[in-house]
């Protein structure tokens, strides 16, 4: 077997399969998604990528190629979400969050694990979450890595569908957006029956917001009460669909699959 379930798994086993496997600790969030999504989007994601990238690695292994053991953690269903509170969030704020990534870091350590794979799913704890895995190399002995799953694509794959090609294309600025036709689409290819699609449609709002659309490429701008004006969509839903969700949700699944297979190859032990 590829990977093991930590919640399922011993103790005896948690520790046996420590040194030669890569933890991975999925964490997402719960928050508004404008109307028409769950406020646990975030994390059913994040989830839905881990999940499809574990089962392709395990083909790679029944195939008969090199992969490393994998152990997946709890998802983390809670992050630093304050930007949402002006609807609906359960939000921890930036030290508290840090400070709780810190722990379980930690603690893996403690149970021997030397390498670590972080999997966000929310764009409130990207920079928490890497300052966190910095943080972590610095004080024990181990190698870690952190990525948000919409930065993950499978390039390298032949690609088979040139409309599909072409849809992504034209949707490229809209990745990951917030609410809008990126997470609607994978979210009516991951979990279609909490996606209220009647509701999906968000009129745009201008100008648009800064947080999205900064006005120099390089700048991170925030503005008070801008998630709020925006209505706290980034962009229209009302033309996701689950065929385009369904290849968005594959190629990230398929670039973390290689991601991981690339950590495992740059930290082994070196000679």
């Amino acid at each position: 077997m590829t990977h093991r379930n930590l919640t399922e798994a011993t103790w005896r086993e948690t520790r046996a399969a420590a040194a030669g496997s890569i933890a991975v600790l999925p964490i997402g969030s719960q928050e508004q998604h404008a109307e028409h999504l769950p406020m646990g989007t975030d994390t059913m994601l994040a989830d839905a990528v881990v999940s499809r990238a574990l089962a392709l690695l395990e083909e790679r292994a029944a195939a008969g190629e090199d992969v490393p053991g994998l152990v997946r953690l709890p998802t983390l269903p809670y992050g630093h979400s304050p930007h949402h509170l002006f609807a609906a969030a359960l939000t921890l704020s930036a030290p508290v969050l840090g400070m709780v990534l810190d722990e379980l870091l930690d603690s893996l350590a403690a149970c021997g694990y030397r390498r670590v794979l972080v999997v966000n799913g929310h764009g409130g704890n990207d920079e928490i979450m890497r300052l966190a895995v910095k943080r972590f190399a610095l004080r024990a002995e181990v190698t870690a890595a952190a990525c948000s799953y919409w930065t993950l694509t499978d390039t390298g794959e032949p690609e088979a569908d040139a409309e599909a090609d072409a849809a992504d294309e034209r949707h490229a600025e809209l990745v990951p957006g917030h609410a809008g036709w990126f997470e609607t689409s994978l979210m009516l290819a991951a979990q279609p029956a909490l996606v209220r699609t009647e509701r999906a449609r968000h009129a745009p709002v201008e100008p648009p917001p800064l947080f999205d659309k900064p006005p120099y490429p390089g700048l991170t701008v925030e503005r008070h009460g801008e998630w709020e004006r925006v209505g706290g969509a980034t962009d229209d839903a009302a033309g996701a669909d689950a065929a385009h969700g369904e290849r968005l949700l594959d190629r990230r699944a398929r670039g973390l699959a290689r991601a991981v297979l690339a950590f495992d190859a740059a930290s082994r032990p070196l000679a």
